[in-house]
């Protein structure tokens, strides 16, 4: 019986003969995206809207796994862990991506350390709204209402984002309005349009219903420019309140150390997603905008915004913990 023998330097080449075979192949299996939020809303129809039209690209299917809880954070921590091989990607939200390392001191991942970012899907603002019926016209009135009556003046919020957002507009005009806490978006509406609150910032996907039929007003978005579905209301700068940016997003990212050929890849191809017609003309029934930007820049948004979202949690004394 001849025994054969393998010297260090042949086994090393063979496993890189073999990596790059795997990655020459890719995908030959199935991929999975983690979503962190539950079946049926914004994040979830998104992510299927994704994986229907990645899956075409790729020629394989694309699954999506849901793994709600923590508000999102479940599903990042698992994304973190994932075999960095291609086939476990997670839709990272903005909130759970640059504004939780701002308000918990422990969580399962690190935004910059644990994951290659792949490319923001889309992007949307967040808006300043009122009960329809609400006597201020813009941002200007409902600033000096709450002020001339601050025991009337409060909003809600379901979100992290949502609150550090408003404490940064708090900051900036002097409003005086105190923070409910509540579940999601839609007790944020329904609080809205039954006078709990005074106001609100709302993502638009929930907000365009109520907009269109009257019941409530817009003031102002966090858009860094203003939004196409929405294009008569000013943003934040335009109504003298500089500063008070958020283009909120959702994006996708893969474990840190997935080969760059493999990440090279899925970028493409989500780019691709994103300028597909059929997947621009769903978008706009969620209130969203198609971004498809690069892994660098990707990358530079989260770099930017992580020590912005830091400094106004410890300004506003926001810690979740």
């Amino acid at each position: 019986m001849k025994i054969w023998t393998f010297s260090a330097a042949t086994l090393a080449t063979l496993a890189v003969t073999t990596t790059a075979h795997a990655q020459a192949k890719y995908p030959s299996s199935p991929v999975k995206i983690l979503v962190g939020f539950g079946a049926g809303g914004g994040t979830d129809l998104l992510a299927r809207l994704v994986a229907s039209k990645l899956a075409e690209r790729l020629g394989q299917p694309v699954v999506v796994e849901n793994r709600p809880g923590g508000g999102g954070v479940i599903a990042l921590g698992a994304a973190a862990r994932a075999a960095p091989d291609g086939y476990t990607i997670a839709l990272a939200p903005y909130g759970t991506l640059v504004i939780n390392p701002a308000v918990y001191s422990k969580l399962p991942y690190d935004s910059v350390a644990s994951f290659a970012p792949l490319s923001i899907a889309v992007t949307y603002p967040f808006v300043l709204s009122v009960r329809a019926d609400n006597p201020a016209k813009n941002v200007k009135d409902l600033v000096a209402q709450g002020k001339a009556d601050p025991t009337k003046a409060n909003y809600g919020s379901s979100a992290t984002v949502m609150r550090l957002l408003t404490e940064q507009f708090k900051t900036a005009t002097g409003a005086p309005h105190e923070h409910i806490p509540i579940k999601s978006t839609a007790e944020a509406l329904q609080g809205l349009l039954n006078g709990q609150f005074s106001m609100s910032f709302i993502d638009p996907g929930p907000l365009m219903g109520p907009l269109k039929a009257g019941r409530v007003r817009a003031l102002a978005s966090s858009g860094s420019k203003r939004f196409s579905h929405l294009p008569d209301v000013p943003t934040m700068a335009e109504v003298g309140v500089p500063g008070v940016v958020v283009d909120g997003f959702m994006g996708f990212v893969a474990p840190k150390a997935t080969p760059a050929p493999i990440t090279a890849r899925l970028e493409a191809e989500l780019i691709a997603v994103t300028k597909d017609a059929d997947f621009r003309e769903k978008l706009k029934v969620q209130g969203l905008e198609p971004a498809g930007t690069t892994s660098k820049q990707f990358a530079a948004v989260i770099e930017s915004d992580l020590p912005r979202w830091k400094a106004v949690a410890k300004a506003a004394n926001i810690k979740l913990d």
